[in-house]
């Protein structure tokens, strides 16, 4: 999955994107858009979380996380927001 990725946003993703600043949207969204044009690009940090099967992580900034699963027709987006999501991804 490294070029034109199909997203599907979680409703939960999506409850807890609609919660966040102005500021860390635009970063989000310009995140979300390198994961587009290549998934693993290397500002992006992604990487699997540890102890969660399938479960892949991204940076939007120092703070600010996505988490993920990769599925066979796209990626899917179960959530975002500060570091702290990490411990319920």
């Amino acid at each position: 999955m490294n070029s034109t990725n199909n997203f599907f946003w979680s409703s939960r993703f999506e409850h807890n994107y609609k919660k966040l600043s102005t500021e860390n949207k635009e970063k989000i969204n310009k995140a979300l858009l390198k994961m587009e044009e290549n998934l693993y690009y290397s500002s992006l940090g992604v990487k699997k979380i540890k102890g969660v099967p399938n479960i892949w992580e991204a940076r939007a900034s120092q703070s600010l996380r996505i988490t993920f699963t990769l599925e066979k027709n796209g990626v899917y987006l179960r959530t975002v927001g500060q570091h702290n999501i990490l411990k319920n991804p």
